[in-house]
């Protein structure tokens, strides 16, 4: 049987606005960074080839930057048209230079990662096979941990009531927000969950970069006894020498990357040792094609993985990841999609349908708030 050329014949952007049940604060918040989160901007592309095939990804911005990504998109989609979808890498740069004069990284990345995981669902459809079967996976299920109920907004009480039920969901690990300006208030928070799950619940927290290069390393020292899997942005994002300091001083380990959005920028973590666990974030970096090129320095270095948001997207990757890694369970996004991702004996189960195994939901179209179509001229 012979390859029978293809082309791409539409591409649809969109951009909704996902609200959130609850306002949702982390430690940004609280040190008066950043305003409760109430909803999430996401940005969709569908592609549709000559031969009938579809395809369809997203990316994401929280409190600012949607309607930046949306129109980045718009201007360099057409460049898509009429290649052939198969041609990821070769549409990735051909994409990044129609826009190149706004630079590689950010908004501009961001706009073009949900054209290149649209193009990696189409590409696994026309195989018959789950994206993480296509790319090669290593397991068939990854560890998972939530955070969506251990945000700062939450008293202790309703922390201890979520993770109790998503322990009994399946789902293998909690996290929980810390970076209060008061420390000891965080410190408690840690110390009656840990109580409450027991000890062989695995146990993070997330700092949300709050924290100075001394306020780190004095938690860090009082969270050991804590037995945490790891400690999470406890500084700058941007600050790789002093997460490697702390990561050199501290047996628990560290995580870090959500924030970045490139794999230049993530280079440097790695080549400064600046984190045990890196948590990179497909839609940041610019979509399947960038965070590929990551996972490969990121397991030449030895670091273990632990994908940031987007599960939907992230199980896939994690599983072909060769190091055992974990995924975050977020259940806002939900509402997009028709299907949902099963958890079991604390690990989140690869879909056993084509591509991503997911597809947008009539509330997804509902919230879509503007549309633009792109086709041959």
């Amino acid at each position: 049987m012979t390859y029978q050329p293809d082309a791409i014949r539409t591409v649809q952007l969109s951009t909704l606005t996902l609200p959130l049940a609850t306002a949702i604060s982390d430690a940004k918040v609280f040190t008066g960074r950043q305003k409760p989160m109430t909803e999430v901007v996401f940005l969709l592309a569908e592609i549709t080839t000559e031969q009938g095939f579809e395809g369809l990804g997203f990316s994401y911005s929280k409190r600012a930057g949607g309607p930046a990504q949306y129109a980045h998109a718009k201007e360099v989609a057409q460049a898509a048209v009429g290649e052939d979808p198969n041609d990821i890498a070769k549409l990735y740069t051909k994409l990044l230079w129609a826009g190149a004069s706004v630079g590689r990284s950010g908004v501009a990345t961001q706009a073009l990662a949900a054209i290149d995981i649209a193009l990696y669902d189409l590409k696994a459809k026309r195989a018959g096979l789950p994206l993480a079967k296509l790319l090669g996976a290593h397991r068939d299920s990854v560890r998972t941990y939530n955070t969506s109920g251990g945000f700062l907004n939450a008293s202790i009480e309703e922390v201890k009531e979520r993770a109790s039920r998503s322990i009994a969901e399946g789902i293998g690990g909690i996290k929980i927000k810390v970076g209060l300006p008061d420390g000891a208030t965080d410190l408690a928070r840690v110390a009656a969950v840990r109580e409450h799950i027991g000890p062989d619940v695995p146990l993070m927290v997330d700092a949300n970069q709050q924290w100075d290069r001394t306020t780190a390393l004095r938690m860090g020292r009082r969270l050991e006894q804590f037995d945490l899997d790891w400690i999470e942005e406890p500084l700058d994002a941007y600050d790789a020498e002093g997460h490697a300091a702390l990561a050199a001083a501290l047996d628990t380990p560290i995580a870090t990357g959500e924030m970045l959005a490139s794999v230049a920028e993530h280079e440097r973590l790695i080549a400064t040792r600046a984190c045990d666990i890196i948590q990179p974030d497909a839609p940041r970096v610019g979509g399947i094609t960038q965070f590929l090129r990551l996972l490969t320095l990121a397991d030449q270095a030895g670091l273990d993985l632990a994908p940031h948001f987007a599960m939907e997207i992230h199980l896939h990757l994690a599983a072909t990841y060769p190091r055992e890694p974990w995924v975050e369970h977020f259940d806002w996004l939900d509402p997009l999609f028709n299907e949902r991702l099963e958890t079991k004996d604390g690990r989140m189960l690869v879909p056993d349908r084509p591509g991503l195994g997911v597809t947008f939901s009539e509330q997804a179209r509902a919230w879509t708030t503007d549309t633009a179509t792109f086709t041959q001229d």
